[in-house]
């Protein structure tokens, strides 16, 4: 007889993590899918600074992620590593096909996360949490009285820009277009800021380093004229911020869960639309993505699995 968990957890991100401590901890039997490593974004991350509780002489997101898991599994969460390839959320037993096999559970929290939208460039991948950063909030402190650069001309991109300026020496907004698309009043404030700078009609097309990012190469999408930037001496590197876009994790989903805007939509307690599935972290639709509310929404999914598995 193939074996029926309480609950599965797709991803193995902070929030699936702390729903797999919890619904452990509850006695619940728990199944945590992943089809990499663990800690989702986090694991990019060279330093984390604004999680409650971490270590004060220096955390990274793979050092915190692999604490959530250790927790996690001292409470009786099961890891299995395998790529969903099909999901059945219908009816009382849920199946999840993978490559490996398939698995049944009586309820499924959905904590799949949302990739950044890659900038595009060449060597991109290899220098991601080595300069490379798609979350300001996550790695700005790091560039203190550096110089810092953003790509991307909507909200967030320019928001973040402002935020990079409390830390950096200064910032450079890098836009494909000779205008923004950020809302006037977010674009008021990047254009009075005194240490934010931009650089219009521009793509980058490679980034490079010895080990850590210090030159890229960009072009003018006018013109077509090339140009190289490259770190200053005394710095020895700079940050370069993608705010291209997000792409939320939810093709498996898509005409069975309600979405908006590709994101999972849940109520308070992270109920989607079908009974007895749940999602959690960056994957819902919400208004903030980081560790500490991606680990309470797991913890909430969890408590709510229970909750449905009881009756």
């Amino acid at each position: 007889m193939e074996k029926v968990y309480d609950v599965l957890i797709l991803g193995a991100g902070p929030a699936g993590l702390t729903a797999g401590l919890y619904a452990g901890r509850s006695g619940l039997s728990a199944g945590i899918l992943e089809q990499g490593q663990d800690g989702g974004q986090i694991a990019n991350t060279m330093a984390v600074e604004n999680y409650p509780g971490q270590c004060l002489d220096g955390e990274s997101g793979t050092s915190l992620a692999a604490r959530m898991a250790a927790q996690a599994e001292q409470f009786g969460a099961a890891r299995i590593q395998d790529t969903i390839q099909a999901a059945e959320l219908q009816g009382q037993i849920k199946r999840l096909t993978g490559l490996q096999g398939e698995y049944l559970a009586r309820a499924v929290i959905i904590a799949t996360g949302a990739s950044p939208r890659p900038i595009g460039c060449k060597n991109e991948a290899e220098f991601v949490g080595k300069g490379l950063s798609y979350c300001a909030t996550c790695d700005g402190p790091l560039f203190r009285n550096r110089a810092v650069y953003v790509v991307g001309g909507g909200d967030a991109a320019v928001e973040e820009a402002v935020y990079l300026a409390k830390f950096a020496r200064e910032v450079t907004v890098i836009h494909r277009r000779d205008r923004l698309r950020a809302a006037k009043s977010i674009q008021e404030r990047a254009f009075q800021h005194p240490r934010i700078r931009f650089l219009w009609d521009t793509v980058v097309e490679a980034v490079d380093g010895d080990g850590v990012l210090s030159a890229m190469t960009v072009r003018n999408t006018k013109t077509g004229e090339r140009r190289s930037i490259a770190a200053s001496p005394a710095d020895g590197l700079f940050g370069l911020f993608g705010y291209v876009g997000l792409l939320p994790n939810t093709a498996l989903f898509q005409g069975v869960l309600n979405l908006e805007n590709g994101y999972l939509v849940t109520d308070g307690r992270m109920k989607t639309n079908l009974p007895g599935v749940f999602a959690a972290g960056d994957v819902r639709a919400k208004s903030l993505r980081q560790v500490v509310t991606a680990t309470a929404d797991g913890a909430i999914a969890a408590v709510e699995a229970e909750k449905y598995l009881h009756g």
